[in-house]
């Protein structure tokens, strides 16, 4: 809702709570989970145990998870060159400027992360392939409606990088793979 509420037996006071998470932790005790060196000497209980520590009801509230392994040594001093932040930046830009368009009457929302998930549902310009892919999805992994809308928000921002007016599979399978357990 973009406030906190703390109510007290006389009153209530309301405080404007609209930011951005970004977090991040180890994949395990040792840190080396998933490691192309194999060094990971957590044993699968502990590494269960480890994960479980995120309740469930907190890791759907995050709408992304990516999983990002360490990089080689060698990498570090690569002369390859990645594309570059300002062009990063532009495409997000764009896709800002078309939210800001898309949400123009809609009081107090300005991006798809602000809007009402039934908003998104029902405007976003699904593609009915997408929107099976995105119920099939929703009952193999047991997805909440917090965890449907979440996944639609985050297909209809990617369309919105890609400059695409409709949200398609591609879009769709791509933010399925930022949720626990999607790959």
């Amino acid at each position: 809702d973009g406030k906190v509420v703390i109510a007290r037996a006389t009153m209530s006071v309301a405080f404007p709570a609209r930011f951005t998470l970004v977090g991040a932790s180890n994949p395990c005790p040792c840190g080396r989970l998933g490691d192309p060196t194999g060094k990971c000497i957590c044993s699968p209980s502990e590494v269960e145990r480890y994960a479980s520590r995120m309740s469930g009801p907190l890791s759907d509230r995050i709408d992304m998870h990516v999983a990002v392994g360490a990089v080689p040594l060698g990498d570090l001093s690569s002369s390859e060159n990645a594309e570059p932040s300002s062009a990063i930046r532009d495409r997000v830009a764009r896709a800002r400027v078309r939210q800001n368009a898309r949400f123009v009457r809609l009081r107090g929302v300005q991006c798809n992360a602000h809007a009402p998930g039934r908003w998104i549902d029902s405007h976003g310009y699904v593609e009915p392939s997408a929107r099976g892919l995105l119920q099939k999805a929703a009952g193999s992994l047991s997805l909440s409606a917090r965890g449907y809308h979440r996944v639609l928000k985050v297909a209809r921002t990617i369309a919105d990088i890609d400059q695409d007016d409709a949200v398609t599979e591609r879009h769709v399978a791509e933010a399925l793979r930022y949720r626990p357990g999607g790959k």
